[in-house]
C-alpha cells in the first residue's frame, strides 16, 4: 500500500465515526421534526448511511488491495454529497423561513404585547386616578358627615363655625378661611369665624354687599375666584388686612340656606391653585352645611330670645296681679314679696333642685289670687267674719285653682294657691289633704305665710315679737305645719 493509500485510509476512518454519530443523532432527533419534514429528515438519513457504506467500501478496496475502479466509488460519493449538500440547505432554507416567521411573530407578539401593555399601563392608571378619586369622595363624605356632627352637636354659632372651618380647609387643599356673616340691617359682611391664618387682620374685615370679591360673591349668588391676589386689578379690596401673608389664590362662595344669603365662604391658598369641576362641587356642599348650621344657631338663638322675653312677659303680669292684689287690700302691702323670699330662702336650705325654683317663686306670687273673686265685703271685713262670709273666704284656693289650671305655663306653679290651706293633720281646706298627700312647696309656704303674717302689724292687731310667733309656730307642728319643716324654717329666720 502506498503512502498516500494508507494516508486516505486513515483520514475516512474518523469520517466513518462522525457519520455514525451523525446517524445517531438523526434517529434520536426524528421525533421532533414536524410531520411536513419526515421525508426530507429520513432521506437525509439514509444518504449518511450510504456515505458510511460508500466509505466502507473504500476502506474494504484500499485494505484487500482489490482490483476495482475507485473513481466510481469516489463519483458516487460525490453525487452522494452533492444531493446532501442540496438536501441540507433545502432543510436549511426552510428552518430560516420558520425562523423568519417565528421572528415575525415574535415582533408581532411583542408589539401586541407592548400594546398590551401600553393598555394596560393606561387602565392602572384609570384606576389609580378612579381609586385616588374614590378616596377623595369618601373623604368628603367623612368630611360632610364631621360637619353634620358638629352641627347637630352644638347650636353655639361661634363654635360651630370654628370647627367647621377646622374640618374643611384641609381637606380643600387650602391654607386659611374664614366665614363672613351678613349683617342683614346693615347689609354688611362681618367677620365671623377664622382659621389658618399668621395674623389676626382677616378679623377687621367689612365688606358691603356686592363690593369686593366676597361682596360680589354674595350678592350675584356665585363663586367668586381671583387667580393671583397679587395682581393690582383684582377685586379683592383687603389687601392691607392680609399683609404678609404671602396668599396667591382665592375663592369665596356664598352661604345660602332657604333662599337667603346667611354670609360668605372664603377660602385662601398660598400657591397658584386652578380648581377642577369635582372639587368645586365638594366646595359648594361645604357651603350649603354651612349655611344649614348658621341658620340653625341663629333660629335657635331668636327662640332663645323669644323665650327669654315670654317667659319675662309671664313673670312680669304674674307680679303685675300680685301687685293689684296687694292695692286692693292695703294691709297686707309687702306681704307677698317677702314670703317670696322666704319661700325660696328655706327651699334653697333644703336642696330643692334649681329648675323647681321659678315654679315656687311663681307659686308664692299668686298665693292669694283667688282671692280676686272674694267679695270686697269679705276681704275688706275689719270686723269678725260670719260663718257665711268665712266660708265664702275659704273658697279663695279652689278660685285660684279654677283661674290658673286652664293656663298651661302656670299649671306647675299651682301646688301653692291650692294647697296652702291645708293641715297636717288633713283638718285643712280646700280638699282636706293630710300630711305628705300635701305638695312640699305648699308645706314650705304655709309656713313662711303664717310667719309673715303675725310679724307684721294688721288692721286688727299689732305684730307680734319673733320669739312669740317662733314658739307659735312650734306649738302647731303636728297639727296645721309639717312637724320635719318648722325647725328648718326657724334656723333660716332667727
Amino acid at each position: 500500500m502506498t503512502p498516500s493509500q494508507l494516508l486516505s485510509t486513515i483520514l475516512v476512518i474518523p469520517g466513518i465515526i462522525f457519520l455514525l454519530a451523525a446517524v445517531r443523532l438523526c434517529v434520536r432527533t426524528r421525533r421532533q421534526v414536524p410531520l411536513f419534514l419526515a421525508g426530507k429528515w429520513q432521506f437525509l438519513t439514509s444518504l449518511i448511511v450510504f456515505f458510511i457504506a460508500g466509505y466502507l467500501v473504500f476502506l474494504v478496496i484500499q485494505i484487500r488491495q482489490l482490483l476495482f475502479p475507485v473513481e466510481i466509488v469516489t463519483g458516487l460519493v460525490f453525487l452522494g454529497g452533492s444531493l446532501f449538500v442540496l438536501l441540507v440547505i433545502g432543510l436549511s432554507g426552510l428552518t430560516i423561513a420558520k425562523v423568519k416567521e417565528a421572528d415575525r411573530e415574535t415582533v408581532r407578539a411583542n408589539a401586541s404585547l407592548m400594546r398590551k401593555n401600553t393598555e394596560l399601563e393606561k387602565e392602572i392608571v384609570a384606576r389609580l386616578e378612579a381609586e385616588g378619586r374614590a378616596k377623595a369622595r369618601l373623604q368628603h363624605l367623612a368630611t360632610l358627615h364631621a360637619i353634620d356632627l358638629v352641627i347637630t352637636a352644638s347650636l353655639d354659632l361661634r363654635l360651630t363655625m370654628k370647627l367647621f372651618l377646622e374640618q374643611t380647609v384641609s381637606q380643600l387643599g387650602m391654607d386659611a378661611g374664614a366665614i363672613l356673616l351678613l349683617n342683614s340691617h346693615a347689609q354688611i359682611l362681618e367677620h365671623g369665624a377664622d382659621w389658618g391664618f399668621a395674623g389676626q387682620g382677616i378679623r377687621k374685615s367689612r365688606v358691603r354687599l356686592g363690593e369686593g370679591a366676597a361682596g360680589l360673591a354674595a350678592y350675584e349668588r356665585r363663586v367668586f375666584h381671583i387667580v393671583d391676589l397679587a395682581e393690582p386689578a383684582n377685586q379683592f379690596l383687603r389687601q392691607e388686612l392680609l399683609e404678609n401673608e404671602k396668599f396667591i389664590s382665592y375663592y369665596a362662595v356664598p352661604l345660602i340656606a332657604k333662599g337667603q344669603v346667611k354670609g360668605v365662604f372664603e377660602i385662601f391658598c398660598r400657591q397658584r391653585f386652578e380648581a377642577e369641576s369635582e372639587w368645586l362641587d365638594f366646595f359648594d356642599a361645604l357651603a350649603i352645611q354651612a349655611a344649614i348650621a348658621i341658620d340653625n344657631a341663629s333660629l335657635f338663638r331668636k327662640l332663645q330670645e323669644s323665650n327669654v322675653e315670654l317667659t319675662m312677659a309671664y313673670d312680669t303680669t304674674i307680679e303685675g296681679w300680685a301687685k293689684a292684689l296687694e292695692l286692693r287690700d292695703s294691709e297686707t302691702e309687702g306681704h307677698t314679696q317677702r314670703v317670696v323670699e322666704l319661700t325660696m330662702k328655706v327651699a334653697r336650705a333644703m336642696g330643692i333642685r334649681e329648675d323647681e325654683f321659678d315654679h315656687l317663686r311663681r307659686g308664692a306670687l299668686l298665693h292669694d289670687i283667688g282671692k280676686m273673686a272674694v267679695p270686697d265685703a269679705v276681704l275688706l271685713n275689719t270686723g269678725p267674719l260670719s260663718a257665711e262670709e268665712q266660708q265664702i273666704m275659704r273658697r279663695h284656693p279652689a278660685f285660684a285653682f279654677e283661674l290658673l289650671s286652664p293656663i298651661h305655663y302656670l299649671r306647675p306653679a299651682l301646688d301653692i294657691p291650692y294647697c296652702h290651706h291645708e293641715w297636717w293633720d288633713g283638718s285643712g281646706y280646700p280638699r282636706g289633704l293630710k300630711g305628705e298627700q300635701i305638695p312640699l312647696a305648699a308645706r314650705v309656704f304655709s309656713i313662711a305665710d303664717t310667719w309673715d303674717a303675725l310679724v307684721s302689724d294688721r288692721r286688727y292687731r299689732e305684730a307680734w315679737p319673733e320669739a312669740k310667733v317662733a314658739e307659735h309656730l312650734r306649738s302647731l307642728a303636728g297639727t296645721q305645719f309639717d312637724p320635719g319643716l318648722v325647725d328648718l324654717f326657724l334656723a333660716q329666720v332667727l
